[in-house]
């Protein structure tokens, strides 16, 4: 599955991503998602970018977010659980095309700051600008380069301020460490999680895509377990 030799991206299908997926499965793979996500500090990284955005937020000014792929909307919750700490008025749309997924986000609880909208982002529903900031994660490996150009110019058209973009890189350490954090998992799990490492990008992939959308104001952060953030406002160098 990983090319050891020449490091290459190889593409493959993930279970997650079928529209007939089990139920069940569906449900162990979004929990452990949810999971690693919060025991590695998956979701802390990304909420130390939108800190680091928030420095220039006004009292009682309303801050809107989007969440592309969003899953079972587990980040959005720990963003908005984050805000109402800081007295901060942050408001998520998570969009996930699935339908199952997105039903599955909506049960999780009921919070108004957070809407689950089902679409295609291919096909977004917003405005321009809609949106403070654009983020997605662990979403981009999904997707052929081209369309991951798409999405990244998809993300700075809707957001007036900046993005965030979270995934695995693919390195040789990292799929030893997913075959090693699944080896217990369910079939769907361990399956999904050495093949969307073989189809992750490297450093100067993920450059050249970000130039090629031109994003050139975010900039490449590496953080533990093996995780990249493209991230970045506009008009900012930091």
């Amino acid at each position: 599955m990983f090319d050891w030799v020449h490091n290459r991206r190889i593409r493959g299908h993930e279970y997650l991503d079928e529209d007939d997926v089990d139920p069940r499965e569906l449900e162990r793979a979004l929990g452990y998602i949810r999971k690693i996500n919060s025991v590695l500090g998956y979701t802390r990284s990304i909420i130390a970018h939108l800190k680091r955005f928030s420095t220039d937020w006004k009292p009682a000014q309303r801050i809107d977010i989007i969440d592309l792929a969003t899953g079972s909307a587990d980040i959005p919750r720990a963003i908005l659980r984050w805000a109402a700490s800081n007295n901060f008025d942050v408001h998520v749309v998570g969009v996930d095309r699935h339908a199952l997924t997105a039903r599955t986000a909506a049960a999780l609880g009921n919070d108004p700051r957070l809407q689950i909208v089902q679409a295609d982002v291919f096909a977004l529903p917003f405005a321009d600008q809609s949106f403070d900031s654009a983020l997605t994660a662990m979403f981009l490996h999904h997707l052929r380069e081209e369309g991951i150009v798409s999405v990244l110019k998809s993300m700075d058209r809707l957001a007036r301020r900046g993005i965030i973009a979270s995934d695995v890189l693919r390195r040789r350490r990292a799929y030893v460490w997913i075959k090693l954090l699944t080896m217990f998992s369910s079939r769907m799990v361990r399956h999904d999680a050495t093949v969307s490492v073989a189809q992750c990008l490297a450093d100067p992939e993920i450059l050249s895509l970000r130039d090629q959308a031109g994003l050139s104001y975010a900039n490449l952060h590496h953080h533990f377990g093996h995780r990249f953030i493209l991230a970045g406002e506009k008009g900012s160098a930091r």
